[in-house]
């Protein structure tokens, strides 16, 4: 069967049109190494013809990868914030939370799978096919007319997040390897309005006429615009491509898929997930449904690792031989603990905010709010534009995360009085975090062995992120809760008493106070004007306490994360000119369909 022939995809672009014309002398490239000992590449960006990247295809495959990221990160983040208003007007329903939670789950569960299965069949349709189910998902979303029905949107979102979430292998296999940082700095600025300013988008849509719904919105016209771009310009190596000279066809892989390995990873994950999102909110984490949960995933996970270790596979799941990587192990883990910082604090920050700092203006508290994700994304577009320059990788890790825990335990310095100090710290430190997640998501492609596995070595480092972060968020959440529980019930009362409020009102107030409801603390008894001020006060200093805390328990994160970057990779050997893959348009011959067929 004669070999398929690689034409002209525009005359514009000699980048795509030339590369299969130059393949016969670029093909050692295959195998050849680089000076650090990766292997895997399909081309060196010396070879490839001028204006390669600067043609359509690779621009609009840039776009593309962009925009789906901007779409998956405000999938979630633009709901988030809002999900009370939501409740109220779709509910309520208990159930609400699944909103967000099913989101994290599905998108946890996939992205591993979908990395693996795109480096067998080829990236390009699932791609497509995923940006379809994102712009379904927003459809359903934005017309649910209930709880549940938002529920099963979200988690389309999250199912297809999985592709639109993975731009580090996808991103980082079409530039040379030196320039992957820099790479995921161009992307990362399509999260400022994906993130970066989320809850301000959110809060602007709830206080229009249009509603929450306009965030679903929004999101549609983000993903059609980056279902046309993935469909007109993203060109990836086909199955073909990929698997010149292996004699193993589709239906050998379809045959040898490792369907029981892929079982065990998702059921273990989704329950361990479900315990630890269920406990706290759902439940109490002492209870049957949060230990069971988490401990039945636990042991189906252990099962899944046991199974690919030692069941015969010919095509296992995860290549077990990616965790004897040292420096993709360590560079996945310091992702995970930089990440995990943002998503507990993008929680816990906007609600010390609302009872710290609040004086009524919802568009002051959105701003507030943004603080977060606009100073990660600063972070991880410096520190991507510098690190190849700056080289030292290695140090780099060390000296971010080093100031970052600093900054982010100096927050416990925060007080109802000192917004502007409280803001400073964490900006400066979450900056500091931004920076070391956007070195490490490079580094878990860049020192990836073999460059053919790059889609599950970055998959699996997803997955991975996403459980470290889903750690770290129920164990700061559950402290802060566990904390305010004792510091209001120490602090408040016997504030309001000295006060003159009578004991006896003193749960009536509490409940006026953090309940919302209009005309409620009027309706205390004894109530007056001094002592609401100074049940407010307390209130305040006694959360201010209970949030020390928490910054005070990122050191156990932030000293584990310095340590560990005593290990972190060095990659200045590795920043060659090599690329991973390369953008082709392939059209085939009308024989050789019939021949395939």
């Amino acid at each position: 069967m004669a070999e398929p022939k690689h034409s002209v995809a525009h005359q514009e672009a000699p980048a795509v049109s030339d590369v299969e014309s130059k393949n016969n002398h670029l093909e050692h490239v295959q195998t050849s190494e680089t000076a650090g000992g990766i292997t895997g590449f399909e081309a060196d960006a010396d070879d490839l013809p001028p204006g390669y990247f600067k043609s359509r295809f690779f621009l609009g495959s840039m776009f593309a990868i962009g925009m789906g990221l901007w779409a998956t990160v405000a999938a979630f983040g633009y709901a988030a914030p809002i999900l009370g208003q939501i409740n109220a007007d779709l509910g309520p329903d208990p159930r609400y939370v699944w909103i967000a939670n099913v989101y994290n789950c599905t998108l946890a569960v996939c992205i591993a799978p979908v990395g693996r299965l795109s480096d067998i069949f080829g990236r390009r349709y699932w791609w497509i096919g995923s940006a379809c189910l994102s712009v379904v998902g927003c459809i359903v979303c934005a017309t649910a007319k209930s709880v549940t029905t938002l529920i099963g949107g979200s988690a389309l979102l999250g199912i297809s997040s999985a592709t639109q979430l993975s731009f580090h292998y996808v991103m980082g296999e079409i530039v040379p390897i030196r320039y992957r940082y820099l790479g995921s700095a161009a992307v990362y600025i399509f999260c400022i309005p994906g993130s970066g300013v989320a809850p301000s988008i959110a809060y602007a849509f709830v206080n229009s006429s249009v509603g929450w719904r306009g965030i679903y919105y929004l999101l549609t016209a983000v993903n059609v615009v980056a279902l046309i771009c993935w469909v007109l310009f993203y060109f990836p190596p086909s199955f073909d491509k990929k698997h010149r000279g292996d004699s193993r066809t589709k239906t050998y892989w379809i045959m040898h898929f490792d369907y029981v390995g892929t079982f065990l990873y998702a059921g273990g994950l989704i329950m361990f997930l479900m315990g630890l999102s269920w406990g706290g909110a759902v439940y109490p984490w002492k209870s049957a449904a949060t230990i069971s949960a988490i401990v039945v995933g636990g042991v189906v996970l252990a099962i899944f690792v046991l199974w690919e270790i030692y069941a015969p596979l010919k095509e296992p799941l995860v290549p077990m031989h990616l965790f004897r990587n040292r420096e993709w192990v360590v560079a996945v883990v310091l992702m995970g603990l930089g990440a995990g910082v943002y998503y507990a604090f993008a929680i816990v920050w906007p609600m010390q905010a609302a009872v710290l700092y609040d004086n009524g203006n919802s568009a002051r508290l959105g701003g507030i709010a943004d603080v977060i994700g606009l100073a990660v994304i600063a972070g991880q577009v410096t520190g991507g534009t510098l690190a190849a320059r700056l080289k030292h990788n290695r140090f780099q890790v060390m000296g971010v995360m080093l100031l970052g825990g600093i900054f982010l335990a100096c927050t416990a310095v925060s007080t109802p009085y000192n917004f502007n100090t409280a803001l400073a710290m964490i900006t400066v430190g979450v900056f500091f975090v931004g920076w070391n997640e956007t070195i490490c998501i490079a580094n878990s492609t860049i020192c990836v062995r073999d460059q053919k596995e790059i889609g599950i070595a970055g998959g699996l480092a997803g997955s991975i992120r996403s459980g470290i972060c889903s750690v770290m968020v129920a164990i700061y959440t559950t402290t802060l809760t566990n904390r305010l529980t004792t510091t209001v019930a120490e602090e408040v009362p016997a504030a309001l008493v000295s006060a003159g409020l009578p004991a006896s009102s003193v749960p009536d107030f509490l409940a006026a106070l953090t309940g919302g409801v209009a005309g409620a603390m009027s309706k205390v008894p004894g109530i007056t004007d001094g002592i609401v001020a100074a049940g407010v006060a307390a209130y305040k200093v006694a959360n201010a306490d209970a949030y020390r805390t928490v910054y005070l328990s990122t050191l156990a994160f932030s000293g584990l994360a310095i340590c560990l970057s005593w290990w972190a990779p060095d990659t200045d050997k590795y920043l060659s000119s090599k690329v991973a893959a390369t953008l082709h348009r392939e059209d085939v011959s009308d024989e050789e369909r019939m021949q395939r067929a």
